[in-house]
């Protein structure tokens, strides 16, 4: 064989093998992230959150429903869903079945754009150059999704709407502040009318939100937020091994897609989420993933 074809077909087989891998393995191979974080006020006892996010459900996906349903195994005193829970106009149903044992626990929410608009197959090349722009990448979805349906579930079961809202929840005997705000990839967020600094009297105080846009965040950090958490990123889905994620899917650079990191002052923690669009179902070097954040007294 000519040593040209040698390294063509060395190439295709190796692309084979890492599609075959990323589709076929990773996608699926779920994992746990720990991270203690040191926002709570001097001599509070731990507080244990769960941190959920891009569940992307379509029908059928039925050990991602049994992975969920297994974290309720660790006893949270909280979750915090980030959005973008569907990916098909039939999910609703097998969403609320795998976060059925998590709505035992205190829980809030916002939404994601996926959870308004189901995805359309496009050239994912798009993603690198959109990236930076609110609805981007998302601009041709065109599919409505039962998002009120979802909605009416997960307040019916107790939890906390967030969407360009704020509110109180009992935890653990403890009184934990709210804020949030619905999907600002899409231009759907309105900090302004709901955002304010947290209450000195609050035990715990969390700002919520699913696509890390560094205006929203920088609002929330400037009122004082000591915790804000989101989603979106998908930890950048395909990433390169050894450097890390390519894009973001928003203005927040590629060194906070995933993970712990400091912002304007605040703890910022962006889930990478347990799933993809139905059109792309593939990770590489990015595990699908849920976090257990265990909030300890700041220094």
């Amino acid at each position: 064989m000519h040593p040209v074809a040698k390294v063509a077909a060395g190439l295709t087989l190796a692309g084979t093998a890492t599609l075959a891998y990323s589709a076929g393995y990773e996608v699926r191979a779920y994992r746990l992230r720990r991270a203690e974080v040191a926002v709570l006020p001097p001599g509070a006892r731990p507080l244990r959150v769960l941190h959920i996010s891009d569940l992307h459900f379509s029908p059928r996906q039925r050990s991602k429903v049994a992975w969920l349903q297994a974290l309720a195994t660790l006893q949270p005193d909280l979750v915090v869903n980030t959005g973008d829970n569907l990916s098909h106009v039939d999910a609703v149903p097998v969403v609320m079945e795998a976060l059925g044992p998590l709505l035992g626990f205190p829980g809030v929410f916002v939404f994601g754009s996926n959870d308004y608009s189901g995805p359309i197959l496009r050239n994912p090349l798009r993603y690198l150059f959109e990236r930076d722009r609110p609805g981007g990448f998302e601009r041709g979805i065109a599919v409505p999704l039962p998002t009120e349906d979802l909605r009416r579930g997960l307040r019916d079961a107790g939890w906390l709407d967030l969407n360009n809202a704020a509110g109180w929840l009992t935890v653990d005997d403890r009184q934990v502040q709210f804020v949030g705000v619905d999907d600002p990839h899409v231009a759907r967020d309105d900090y302004g009318s709901v955002g304010h600094p947290p209450d000195s009297g609050a035990d715990a105080a969390i700002a919520v939100l699913h696509a890390p846009y560094r205006r929203v965040l920088s609002a929330m950090a400037a009122d004082g937020w000591p915790l804000l958490l989101a989603g979106h990123t998908h930890g950048g889905q395909v990433c390169v091994p050894g450097y890390g994620a390519l894009v973001t899917n928003c203005d927040l650079d590629t060194a906070r897609v995933k993970g712990l990191s400091r912002f304007d002052g605040s703890q910022l923690h962006v889930s990478a989420g347990l799933g993809t669009s139905r059109f792309a179902p593939v990770r590489l070097a990015c595990y699908p993933e849920a976090s257990l954040l265990t909030l300890v007294p700041a220094a």
